[in-house]
């Protein structure tokens, strides 16, 4: 569990960078919402669901069995 003093140095952080968002043109904001989205695009986890690919094709030849 985080200490007052680390939850309230992180509360100062979002402050400050909510005030300083706030000061930006539409542009700008719309161009940190895309790097935003992007970034937690590539960082989401699906926790309980593991990352099954497709089975790979079996390139072995068939096998031919002896008369």
């Amino acid at each position: 569990m985080p200490s007052q003093e680390e939850i309230s140095r992180v509360r100062q952080l979002i402050d400050r960078v909510s005030s300083d968002l706030d000061q930006l043109t539409a542009v700008d904001r719309a161009q940190i919402e895309q790097a935003v989205t992007l970034v937690r695009r590539s960082r989401t986890v699906h926790l309980g669901m593991p990352r099954v690919g497709q089975p790979l094709p079996d390139v072995r030849p068939p096998r031919t069995h002896p008369s």
